[in-house]
C-alpha cells in the first residue's frame, strides 16, 4: 500500500516541485546549545518535523541569553521581552516548539506517548541525565523498536571520562586541537568557532541518515552515540601528528602545512592572502610567476623534504614578492599560473562576497516579535540536491506555540486535558 506521504511526494514532482528529502520524519529535539540543535537544524532543513521538548519553567536558555534581536536591533543586554536571543534565531529555525516536564510521572508518561510517534530523538545530556530520566535508550526502545536514538556527550558513553561535562573549549583542550592550533611562538589557541559542538551535530547528521537507511533493510531503529571528542579527532589525525617529533617538525606549525611548502599567509601591499604549492608542478610555476627563475637550478628548492624543513627561507621568497603586489593583482597572477591561492577576507568581507550570496549561503534570521525585520545573518543549507530542497525556513517558534497542535492533534489528547497538563505545570 502507497502511503499518502509517499503519494504527496509524487503528486509534488509531477507538479514540478522538489520535495524535501526528509518528509515525514518526526524528530523529538531533546538538545540544548550547539550540537544537538546543529544536527536538528540539519534535519529540519531537509524537511523533517523536528519538535523541540523544553522544560516549562526553564525552556531553552539560548532563548533569553545575549547577544539579543529585538525590536531597536542588537545588544547586549535584554531592553524588552521581545528581545530574543541571536542564537535561539539561528538554531530553532523550521523547528517546532513544545513544553514538557520529564521529570514528572505525568510529563514521562506523554512522553512516552511521543515516543510511539515519533523516528528520530536527538539528546546531549551529560552521561548519566537520561538514566535517571528513565528515558535512556533501551527504555524507549522497549515503547518503540523503530526509534533512532542519537546522544551527542563530550566524550561518549563508553570509557572513563564518560562522565565529564564538556564545551567545546574543553574538548579542543583535550582532544590536542588546541596544541597545534595558533602561533608557534605563542600560546595555544582555539579556532575561532566552536569547531567540535559543530562537527559532532554534523556527523551526528550522518549517523541519523545511515539509521534511516538501514531501517528500511531492518525495521528497527538502533542507538547513536556520538563523541564530540571522538568525531574532532577523526578530523585531525589525517596529519600524521604522531609522527612529527621523529621527522623533527613542531606539533605547531601556524598556518603551514607540514606536508607542502609554500603554504602559508604572505602579507601583501594591501592585506593578506594564502598561497598554497601542493605540487612540484605548482612550485615551478609559482617561482616563474614571481620571477625566480633562477631558484629552479637550486636542488634544495627543488626539493620537498628540503622546502618543509626549510620553511622559513622559502616563505621568505614568497612574502618577499607578495609584500610588493596589492591582494588582487597577486590573485589575478596567481589564477593565471592555476596556482592555489586566495585572498584573507574580514567577516564584513565574506558578508559582500558574491559567490555567498548566490549560493544562498547567509540569510537574515527572523524575530517573529519583529516580523518586518531582518536580523542578524545566519549560514543558509550548505547542501546543494538536484532532486530535493533543502532550505532553512526563518521562522522560528516561541515557547510552547505548537503545544496545542502536537497534544491536541498528534497525541489525540482532549483540551480538558491539555488545559489539566497545563495548570499542573507538565506542559
Amino acid at each position: 500500500m502507497v502511503s499518502e506521504e509517499r503519494l504527496s511526494n509524487a503528486s509534488s514532482v509531477a507538479e514540478g516541485k522538489k520535495p524535501p528529502i526528509l518528509r515525514g520524519v518526526r524528530v523529538l529535539d531533546l538538545s540544548r546549545f550547539l550540537s544537538g540543535p546543529q544536527a536538528t537544524l540539519f534535519l529540519a532543513g531537509m524537511g523533517a518535523e523536528v519538535i523541540k521538548i523544553d522544560e516549562p519553567r526553564g525552556g531553552d536558555p539560548t532563548f533569553t541569553a545575549p547577544p539579543y534581536f529585538g525590536p531597536h536591533g542588537v545588544a547586549l543586554d535584554r531592553r524588552s521581552s521581545e528581545d530574543l536571543g541571536i542564537a535561539y534565531l539561528k538554531r530553532a529555525r523550521g523547528k517546532k516548539s513544545i513544553s514538557l516536564d520529564l521529570k514528572s510521572a505525568e510529563g514521562r508518561e506523554v512522553f512516552l506517548k511521543l515516543v510511539r510517534e515519533a523516528d528520530v530523538l536527538v539528546e546531549n545530556f551529560k552521561v548519566g541525565v537520561t538514566a535517571r530520566l528513565n528515558i535512556e535508550y533501551e527504555t524507549l526502545r522497549a515503547t518503540n523498536p523503530r526509534l533512532i536514538y542519537c546522544s551527542i556527550t563530550g566524550y561518549g558513553s563508553t570509557g572513563p571520562e564518560r562522565h565529564r561535562k564538556a564545551f567545546d573549549l574543553m574538548v579542543q583542550a583535550a582532544t590536542g586541537m588546541m596544541s597545534i592550533t595558533g602561533d608557534p611562538a605563542g600560546l595555544p589557541s582555539k579556532t575561532g568557532a566552536s569547531l567540535s559542538d559543530g562537527i559532532a551535530g554534523t556527523f551526528a547528521l550522518a549517523g541519523i541518515l545511515g539509521a534511516l537507511y538501514q531501517r528500511h533493510e531492518t525495521g528497527l531503529g538502533q542507538f547513536i552515540d556520538v563523541s564530540m571528542a571522538d568525531c574532532l579527532l577523526s578530523l585531525i589525525f589525517d596529519e600524521p601528528f604522531d609522527c612529527y617529533g621523529d621527522l623533527g617538525l613542531a606539533h605547531r606549525q601556524g598556518n603551514r602545512i607540514a606536508r607542502f611548502s609554500p603554504f602559508n599567509t604572505y602579507r601583501a601591499a594591501d592585506g593578506a592572502v594564502a598561497i598554497g604549492a601542493g605540487t612540484g608542478a605548482d612550485w615551478t610555476r609559482l617561482l616563474k610567476t614571481m620571477q625566480r627563475e633562477d631558484l629552479l637550478g637550486v636542488p634544495e628548492f627543488m626539493d620537498p623534504g628540503w622546502r618543509i624543513e626549510n620553511n622559513a627561507r622559502v616563505d621568505a621568497v614568497v612574502g618577499h614578492w607578495a609584500a610588493c603586489l596589492p591582494v588582487d593583482e597577486i590573485i589575478r597572477l596567481l589564477d593565471e599560473a592555476d596556482i592555489t591561492c586566495g585572498p584573507i577576507r574580514t567577516i564584513e568581507d565574506v558578508v559582500a562576497w558574491d559567490q555567498l550570496r548566490v549560493r544562498g549561503m547567509l540569510k537574515p534570521v527572523r524575530n517573529p516579535h519583529v516580523p518586518g525585520a531582518e536580523g542578524p545573518l545566519a549560514a543558509g543549507f550548505p547542501l546543494k540536491f538536484s532532486e530535493a530542497d533543502a532550505t532553512h525556513d526563518p521562522r522560528v517558534p516561541v515557547p510552547r506555540e505548537h503545544n496545542a497542535e502536537i497534544y491536541e492533534g498528534l497525541l489525540k489528547l482532549s483540551r480538558e486535558q491539555l488545559a489539566g497538563l497545563t495548570r499542573a505545570g507538565i506542559v
